[in-house]
């Protein structure tokens, strides 16, 4: 049996997995009651390939899946590695313009969805393409399947600095080098852990939870959403040991009631991207089990994270440890040259198992990858030991109770509005949410249109944490030279000052 240092896909993942722990539960949807053991994952993702090939699907290929946490998910997932295809998730609260933009871009092939969602992507999606998982059903014969590390596995899309969501090629060996990178070094993962995922399987977060799960032998519970007042007693449920929670849920956990079970858990470890600093301590003292900061990105994985030896003494400092084995990184200028320690720069990463390239779109990927590292846009800087320590972002892209919204995709979104002649995004710092969303509209004049009837035509097509919640109206914007809106000028007005509040719902003085 291939041991899992050699392994670089998907296939030999799951195949592995079912050898040596055929019967052993892998799964637990907590919100259908599903479970699954590793033998099954399998055999019913053979299926779902079996079916998938008999409509038509490729080496190569691209399938669409909006789904919400459930076993299909995954399964689809893993079904595509074994056909050589790749998943492309759409965000289960899409809409026409976000939804159509991915499925365009993307040139899916085909799209599976639940049943609730077959409306809107039959009128997005080309004609005849919609299937639910009930209608993929296995006739041909069985088979077997190989797979290949950079054979890509997802198309990924995720918001970028400017204009639509972009599509990250996420190859095989993406998710292999991820898992492995958790299993292998500390504080492992072990084939006797439980693992809790909360976040929708459209994002990265459940599907690496999978990749782990496989990898270890873990089990997986999967709740169908976050809900910060019964978290911890699903932990508590599902005798949970490890999990791995990002943006404001840390916080949202922190302000739900004390309770006398509090530390009544088995969690031994949490993985944590962006964890307060000044409430690090207080999570670790409430819940009495060390916060791990981890820092990665859609385009490239899981890259740094803070290692038991180094954990008590970066606990509320900012500090997110030192690259995985297979990564590298450096600090460096504007010019993309390395800064000496201790100077703030761009983190720029390397290494194996990260994105190919994002989608259809060389000049974003050329400029992504210059100088041969990836450039993240993020600001840090490193001690003398090695260890990173993040400041801020340079990305002109907010980021809102976790979700990264590109403000052209919203600006975007605003202007099909009759009304709208011009309009600019930007983000406004706040304690609950990090960054909250404020746009300046000009009118063209030919009718009084209120925020509300905006916000209600913006939320028909994105998703809703995209609609802005502070809107000004102006006459007109500052320029730039090359005629576009300097968001700088706008950033030095107060963020608040004279601006209509959706969730007060009151024009601010």
């Amino acid at each position: 049996m291939t041991g899992l240092e050699e392994i670089d896909d998907l296939v030999a993942l799951v195949t592995r997995a079912a050898h040596q722990w055929p019967d052993k539960e892998a799964w637990h949807f907590d919100a259908t009651g599903d479970r699954l053991t590793f033998a099954d994952i399998d055999a019913q993702s053979t299926e779902f390939a079996i079916a998938l090939a008999e409509l038509g699907v490729e080496e190569g290929d691209r399938v669409a899946v909006m789904l919400r946490n459930q076993p299909e998910f995954p399964l689809l997932w893993l079904a595509l590695a074994k056909l050589g295809a790749s998943l492309v998730p759409i965000n289960t609260n899409y809409r026409e313009l976000d939804g159509a933009h991915v499925l365009t871009h993307s040139g899916a092939k085909l799209v599976v969805a639940a049943e609730e969602f077959v409306d809107l992507l039959t009128t997005i999606a080309p004609e005849g393409t919609v299937r639910t998982p009930d209608e993929l059903t296995k006739t041909g014969p069985a088979r077997e399947f190989t797979a290949a590390g950079e054979r890509a596995a997802n198309v990924q899309y995720t918001s970028g600095t400017t204009g639509a969501p972009k599509g990250c090629v996420l190859p095989h060996r993406y998710w292999t080098t991820l898992a492995k990178s958790l299993v292998l070094h500390d504080p492992e993962v072990y084939s006797g852990d439980v693992l809790l995922t909360a976040q929708p399987f459209h994002y990265i977060d459940p599907q690496w939870n999978v990749a782990l799960g496989l990898a270890s032998g873990a089990k997986l519970v999967v709740l169908d959403r976050f809900h910060p007042s019964t978290f911890w007693a699903k932990v508590r449920e599902h005798r949970v040991t490890w999990f791995y929670c990002l943006g404001l849920m840390p916080t949202l956990l922190l302000r739900q009631p004390e309770s006398p079970q509090d530390r009544e858990h088995h969690v031994r470890a949490i993985f944590a991207s962006a964890i307060p600093r000044d409430l690090h301590a207080e999570l670790e003292a409430r819940w009495g089990v060390p916060w791990f900061e981890a820092f990665g990105m859609t385009e490239t994985g899981s890259d740094i994270r803070v290692s038991v030896a180094d954990h008590d003494e970066l606990v509320g400092t900012g500090g997110i440890g030192r690259p995985n084995s297979a990564r590298e990184v450096m600090i460096a200028d504007e010019h993309g040259k390395p800064l000496p320690r201790g100077e703030t720069g761009e983190l720029l990463i390397r290494g194996i198992g990260l994105m190919q390239g994002y989608h259809d779109d060389p000049e974003a990927t050329a400029h992504a990858f210059r100088g041969g590292w990836f450039h993240t846009g993020d600001l840090a800087h490193m001690d003398t030991g090695g260890r990173v320590f993040y400041v801020g972002r340079t990305k002109d892209m907010i980021r809102r109770s976790g979700e990264n919204i590109s403000a052209d995709e919203v600006e975007r979104a605003l202007l099909l509005h009759p009304e709208v002649r011009l309009a600019a995004v930007i983000a406004v710092p706040d304690e609950l949410r990090g960054e909250e969303i404020k746009a300046y509209v000009v009118l063209s004049g030919e009718r009084a249109v209120d925020p509300e009837e905006l916000a209600s035509f913006c939320g028909e097509k994105l998703a809703y944490f995209k609609v802005p919640r502070f809107w000004v109206y102006a006459d007109t914007l500052p320029l730039t030279p090359s005629e576009r809106v300097a968001k700088g000028e706008l950033r030095k007005e107060d963020p608040r000052a004279g601006a209509y509040d959706r969730t007060e719902s009151r024009w601010l003085p």
